[in-house]
């Protein structure tokens, strides 16, 4: 039997310590995990759906006008309506009672006759220039201006306090006609952060990889042990660790002149993807030069042997070999782009925009979450929905640079 010394129990009773910590702080850091997405998913889950994706956040409005007064015609219930919905047998129209994600009530459209009074309507919002105007299923009736039994003009709809039910019961008991009609879109939606989140990626994309991967070629490649090569790899690395709101106020400063060449005249989409570009290089240049470390040497050796100079080798051998190790920086830098904000509120600006372009203001969905959640009523609800979307969408991207990081590590090794 082997008896152990004071030494061996000693060094086996810090290394339970050590072993101890070790699982707590692993445990503990799942448990946060594991809290923040149940928070999450629990508050923004119901929100996820189709119109979140394709809505635009703020609301079309019209002042419309009937073309015809209530006809005779009586309609029937659809089969397939919902029960949900309360429907007009008088003017074949019905209602339904909708929250919305700023937690708002209204009376959404869920289905109109082609043959109903109020379905061909009049947009008079220009009075000088009434448009041909068809009421949409989805389209919230905000107000409703009737002439009652008595002669008597009277005011129904979500503005009046009506909720659905109250609204058809009006219409088939005191409306003789239906004069006018305030109808709006639910808007809510997150559509044009979408598309300035695209547009913010592949500006600062397109201009920090081929930067930051040249960047990393001649620092690991051409550079030779210098103090000049010595400051420029501390200035990248001092770079890293500066906060991304300094960036921005840098971007402010010294890029906004350059994208006033191209026609910006206010903060941008051009001039975020500029700055959030300047923010990526230490983070693909760092990687990408680590990829290039782990190349083997005899790979450059048997290029070289067989008559290819360096250029050859770096670009037809090396940097194919290090796909992965880059490919794996730009994840990190799609990441740090989508989840950026700070920078992003000086550079772009906090209007949420539904028809963003390059030289617009706009906002990405990180910026977007914060702009709801700095009102006097914060929407946790909306704010976590969002975030949802963004955990879905680096997820994919995730799993694609996986994909094509395999199928090249196949192909070179």
């Amino acid at each position: 039997m082997k008896v152990k010394t004071g030494n061996q129990r000693k060094r086996h009773f810090y290394d339970g310590i050590l072993q101890g910590c070790t699982f707590l702080s692993s445990g503990i850091s799942v448990l946060v995990l594991i809290a923040l997405f149940v928070f999450i998913f629990s508050k923004g889950w119901s929100l996820i759906n189709f119109d979140l994706l394709k809505n635009n956040y703020w609301s079309e409005n019209y002042s419309v006008e009937t073309l015809t007064s209530q006809s005779d015609t009586t309609f029937e219930r659809p089969a397939d309506l919902s029960e949900d919905a309360y429907f007009s047998e008088k003017w074949g129209i019905a209602f339904v009672d909708h929250v919305d994600a700023h937690k708002e009530k209204m009376i959404l459209v869920e289905y109109i006759d082609e043959n109903s009074p109020l379905y061909h309507l009049s947009d008079v919002s220009i009075r000088k220039n009434p448009k041909a105007f068809e009421l949409q299923v989805g389209m919230q009736m905000t107000r409703l201006q009737y002439t009652d039994q008595d002669g008597k003009i009277q005011l129904a709809g979500g503005l009046a306090g009506h909720g659905a039910q109250d609204l058809v019961n009006t219409l088939d008991q005191d409306a003789v006609s239906v004069d006018a009609m305030y109808i709006q879109t639910t808007g809510g939606g997150i559509r044009g952060s979408i598309i300035s989140t695209f547009y913010l990626l592949l500006v600062s994309l397109i201009i920090a990889i081929p930067i930051g991967v040249a960047a990393a070629i001649y620092l690991n490649e051409y550079a030779r042990k210098s103090k000049f090569n010595m400051m420029l790899r501390s200035g990248i690395e001092t770079l890293t660790g500066v906060p991304s709101i300094v960036f921005g106020l840098m971007g402010v400063t010294v890029l906004f002149p350059v994208t006033q060449i191209f026609g910006a005249t206010t903060t941008s989409i051009l001039l975020g993807g500029l700055t959030m570009a300047i923010i990526l290089l230490p983070t693909i240049i760092r990687s990408t030069e680590e990829a290039l470390l782990v190349v083997p040497q005899h790979l450059r050796d048997a290029s070289l042997s067989v008559g290819a100079n360096q250029s050859q080798t770096i670009f037809k051998i090396v940097l194919p070999c290090a796909v992965p190790g880059i490919l794996t920086g730009v994840l990190l830098g799609i990441g740090r782009v989508i989840g950026e904000s700070a920078a992003l509120i000086y550079t772009m600006g906090t209007f949420i925009n539904d028809s963003p372009t390059l030289l617009s203001q706009g906002t990405s969905l990180a910026v977007q979450i914060w702009s709801i959640m700095s009102g006097e009523q914060p929407n946790y609800e909306l704010a976590c929905a969002i975030s949802i979307i963004i955990l879905f969408f680096v997820l994919i991207l995730n799993f694609a640079v996986k994909v094509i990081s395999k199928r090249f590590s196949k192909a070179w090794y």
